[in-house]
């Protein structure tokens, strides 16, 4: 075969890949709104629409969750057991769920919408629980000032060493980004997303039909892992630029975090956070990994209770 035709055929293979990506990809996103349409309502801040589910009566507490993910992941059962007591309300982040995403993926743009957008509902003093890298979020808004309290549930607040995983590492920069989010969007098999969920639950159990009501299928849509993956890749060194500012935070911060947890390991992020807040209380759930919100809710609840008060 000589070079051109070589070429030719290269080329075509390649055109022929990314068509059958993109026909999949879209039909998988297609499929994902139809399962998975907005559950709640939205607000618009300076053109952005906010998804947002509220319920319950007293005290305003506010819900933020973590990356790859949705509200959802809030509303499968810890949601329902404080609307007894709280009015409780729960966003989507911006580019994920049914949020739309915003140009500017920080932690403190995030915080600034998220806030602005629960103020439209007449949210001025919530106790805000972030769970994961929404913890950040919380921390982030915090920092700006407005919460009557915090509540980080196993969330990163620490520069921490070493890399990111390889998926994190490959969509680091727009390159990345451009020919690995299509494939997987396209390609990802529902196995590998049980294995991944697994894997972020361990040591403790995916609960009962948590699975199929989170609709993980939402965040395989290419523009939600763009910004997922874009959001994560910047965490680390907003943080390095948060944590100078730990001590300025004289709210009560409430932190439960698992022994077990791997993902976002104890010792690196809620053991050194709870020295350097003035008014932290550290709750360690032994064995626990990283969501106890749901493996081990009455104590998250207990904390929340105690955010309230204090």
């Amino acid at each position: 075969m000589t070079l051109p035709r070589l070429a030719a055929s290269l080329l075509i293979a390649v055109l022929g890949f990314a068509g059958v990506t993109h026909w999949r990809a879209s039909a998988r996103e297609a499929a994902a709104a139809a399962a998975f349409p907005p559950s709640g309502q939205f607000v618009t801040v300076d053109g952005t629409r906010l998804h947002y589910e509220i319920a319950g009566t007293g005290p305003d507490l506010v819900m933020i969750h973590g990356a790859s993910g949705s509200l959802r992941d809030l509303t499968y059962a810890l949601r329902n057991r404080l609307t007894d007591r709280y009015r409780v309300i729960v966003v989507d982040r911006p580019g994920l769920g049914h949020s739309d995403p915003l140009d500017d993926t920080s932690l403190a743009a995030q915080a600034r919408i998220i806030k602005a957008g629960v103020a439209q509902l007449g949210v001025t003093d919530p106790v805000v629980l972030g769970q994961s890298y929404g913890g950040a979020v919380a921390l982030a808004w915090a920092l700006e000032g407005g919460p009557r309290a915090l509540v980080l549930v196993g969330s990163p607040s620490m520069p921490w060493p070493g890399d990111l995983d390889f998926w994190y590492r490959v969509t680091s920069n727009p390159v990345g980004r451009a020919l690995a989010v299509p494939v997987a969007s396209a390609f990802v098999p529902e196995s590998y997303v049980r294995s991944a969920t697994r894997a972020v639950f361990a040591p403790d159990p995916v609960p009962p039909g948590y699975e199929a009501y989170l609709g993980s299928a939402l965040t395989l849509r290419r523009a939600t892992l763009a910004t997922n993956t874009a959001q994560v890749n910047a965490l680390r060194a907003e943080l390095v630029t948060m944590e100078p500012r730990y001590p300025t935070l004289t709210l009560p911060v409430e932190l439960i975090h698992g022994t077990a947890d791997t993902i976002v390991p104890l010792h690196i992020h809620s053991d050194p956070l709870s020295q350097r807040l003035p008014d932290a209380t550290l709750t360690v759930i032994d064995g626990a990994g990283h969501m106890p919100h749901h493996a081990h809710a009455e104590q998250v609840i207990a904390a929340i209770d105690r955010a309230a008060l204090r």
